[in-house]
């Protein structure tokens, strides 16, 4: 593959080329150290990016997959929340034409895409990012900036030094979300739509997980830009944000005589849209005008969303198959005779749970009317006979087990009762071998699966006798004896670990790496202390509780997980931290770091020297925080406005050193 270097980009700006080099650089960087392939020579790979950051300097635009910017992953153990300035209500909705039109009074408009992802409030000081907010329930959204600083296409500097601040819609387009499904190993549970995935990406507690995910970002809306005068026209306002580096939503400016067109263009285009969308959205071109009307309690009056009237089509249920996934719970999918939908023949329809299954009274021969929720994923929408005798399974279809129906806030799903079931016992594995338990390089889900299968793998013990299976091993498909090796070689050296690791990795509810960690610390990494604790000392342990306590208790009263334990620990060599000097003199506090470091090569080394000690690092201010380490104290960043509002101390990396750790160059 190679490309046309000397090809003149189309753009009409300096930000527009920004974008252009950043897209080119990046694929050409994945194409030479992920694919082995060379797009472009060194020499041209050096040139453009210089351009680039001249050109970003120039600007004062930069994208957050920038190549002349490394990328700083975080982790938090929490997304912290926060109000809103002003509620962002819901958009009323139409699906007629003529109602949309009557709207608009004479007056001129923009029509754009609904885009359907997750809803982001933006705030931008002094010309950099400070804070991504969630639409969350509308009145309080959970931050998640960093997170935001990893979406693909979102500038994390812009040339507007005033505070700005703006919403947009976080979207994962179609294309991507069929290669994430495509790329996931066998057996995995596939992702739904992408919508879902979207949300579950931004919202993650680990900003490399949803870097991972290409999440993009296209602003529809400005807030407020401190000092500007936009003479109340929207679109002036949304010409500044791509200015500003920013991705539009498209759109088309409209009155009374073009309205019916521009919606026949957009309806024309759904089927070659890549972004998820679920309908359009009509605002008064005229800012002033549109904030005259005021709102209703619950929307807005100057837009309006148009949603496509969907094609529905009638019949004949053939079966409803029944889909076991990793943790039990087992998903009703309806099975229907083939109907042309949107341009494409469906045939099966996902039901959800036992609670729809119900509602729509769904039998085998009911006549039923299906479509494409946003013209895209196939629905039951009614049923026309309502014969109710579709049978719930009372066996698991993958080990033939018992099922349960379990209700869970008003939800009933069936569950299948067997723990020794295969669906499950691949997901205790998968957690088991992963990255903060064992971290054991080379079994993918695909390659549990096939070891469960044929009985190599029962209980986690078994992993550490992989050797005697060497030979049918190295036969397998995608092994060899070199491959072979090095995953028995990966095995030996997982011998050598750390209680917390251990802990995460049995997969007990609820107790995540940071829960285990807890634990740890607070019986001395003695586990026979904590196998047999009560379950007040448990309770006592900051952020464990009632919950928690009563899931490790109940894990560690199974006769059958205590063999288990014990076969396990017959495998394992567990190393103890090293008692820092001076005890555990943080035990009880909790910190939190941001901005660059001086003395520590990262957060991680940083985040252990203060565990040693018997600290706790969170990933947001809160009133139970003892102080916030930043070497700058003077920032202007949210953290720092939320130390500075609480009366919690912010000093600098050398100086918690020197006091808290007792440490000095």
């Amino acid at each position: 593959m190679r490309m046309d270097m000397d090809r003149k980009h189309p753009h009409d700006s300096k930000t527009e080329r920004v974008k252009y080099l950043t897209d080119l650089l990046t694929k050409a960087a994945q194409a030479y150290y992920a694919q082995d392939e060379e797009i472009m020579s060194n020499l041209e790979y050096d040139k453009r990016y210089e351009e680039l950051e001249k050109l970003e300097a120039e600007t004062g635009v930069v994208l957050a997959g920038s190549p002349t910017r490394k990328v700083g992953y975080e982790a938090v153990e929490e997304l912290p929340k926060e109000r809103h300035e002003s509620p962002m209500l819901s958009l009323e909705k139409t699906k007629s034409r003529e109602e949309l039109r009557e709207w608009l009074q004479g007056r001129q408009a923009l029509l754009s895409w609904k885009l359907d992802g997750l809803t982001i409030v933006l705030t931008y000081r002094e010309g950099s990012l400070e804070k991504a907010v969630t639409r969350g329930n509308g009145e309080i959204g959970e931050v998640v900036t960093n997170n935001a600083k990893t979406f693909q296409n979102l500038p994390i500097n812009i040339p507007f030094q005033g505070e700005l601040a703006l919403r947009g819609e976080a979207v994962i387009t179609y294309s991507d979300f069929a290669k994430i499904n495509r790329e996931m190993e066998e057996g995995q549970l596939k992702y739904k739509n992408p919508r879902n995935l979207c949300s579950g990406s931004v919202r993650q507690l680990n900003s490399e997980i949803t870097a991972k995910r290409g999440v993009k970002f296209y602003a529809f809306a400005l807030v407020a830009a401190e000092g500007a005068d936009f003479a109340d026209s929207r679109e002036k306002q949304l010409l500044f944000l791509q200015e500003q580096g920013f991705a539009v939503v498209d759109y088309r400016k409209v009155e009374e005589e073009t309205l019916l067109g521009a919606l026949e263009e957009f309806e024309k285009r759904i089927s070659d849209c890549d972004l998820p969308s679920d309908g359009l959205v009509l605002a008064y071109e005229d800012l002033a005008f549109g904030l005259s009307l005021g709102h209703t309690a619950k929307f807005p009056r100057d837009s309006i969303a148009f949603k496509w009237a969907d094609e529905e089509k009638e019949t004949v249920l053939k079966e409803i198959e029944w889909s076991p996934s990793r943790t039990g719970l087992i998903n009703p999918v309806a099975v229907f005779e083939p109907v042309e939908l949107e341009g494409s023949t469906v045939s099966r329809a996902s039901v959800h749970n036992i609670s729809v299954l119900k509602s729509l009274e769904l039998g085998i021969g009911d006549r039923i009317m299906v479509y494409k929720a946003n013209m895209i994923i196939p629905q039951i929408g009614e049923n026309l006979t309502r014969s109710g005798n579709a049978p719930i399974p009372e066996t698991c279809p993958v080990c033939g087990a018992a099922t349960q129906i379990r209700q869970v806030n008003e939800v009933q799903s069936l569950y299948c009762t067997n723990e020794a079931c295969t669906a499950k016992k691949l997901k205790a594995f998968t957690l088991f071998v992963s990255r903060d338990a064992l971290n054991i390089d080379g079994l993918s889900e695909a390659t549990l699966e096939k070891f469960i299968d044929r009985g190599f793998l029962r209980e986690f013990a078994d992993l550490f006798h992989l050797e005697r299976y060497r030979e049918e091993i190295t036969a397998m498909e995608g092994f060899g004896e070199k491959s072979c090796r090095n995953l028995l070689d990966g095995i030996q050296a997982a011998r050598k670990t750390t209680l917390p690791r251990v802990l995460y990795g049995l997969g007990i509810a609820n107790v995540g790496i940071a829960n285990a960690k807890m634990f740890c610390r607070h019986f001395d990494y003695d586990f026979e202390k904590m196998k047999h604790a009560e379950k007040e000392e448990l309770s006592a342990i900051e952020g464990v509780g009632e919950v928690i306590a009563s899931a490790f208790m109940a894990y560690m009263a199974d006769g059958r997980n205590r063999q288990k334990l014990e076969n396990l620990w017959k495998e394992l060599e567990f190393s103890i931290p090293q008692a820092a000097p001076g005890g555990q003199s943080l035990q009880g506090r909790s910190f939190v770091v941001t901005g660059s470091l001086n003395h520590y090569s990262g957060r991680e080394e940083f985040k252990a020297a203060i565990e040693q000690k018997g600290g706790k690092v969170t990933g947001s201010v809160t009133s139970k925080t003892h102080c916030l380490i930043n070497n700058d104290p003077g920032s202007v960043s949210s953290k720092n406005q939320k130390a500075k509002e609480l009366g919690i101390p912010i000093v600098t990396e050398e100086e918690f050193r020197k006091k808290y750790l007792d440490e000095d160059d």
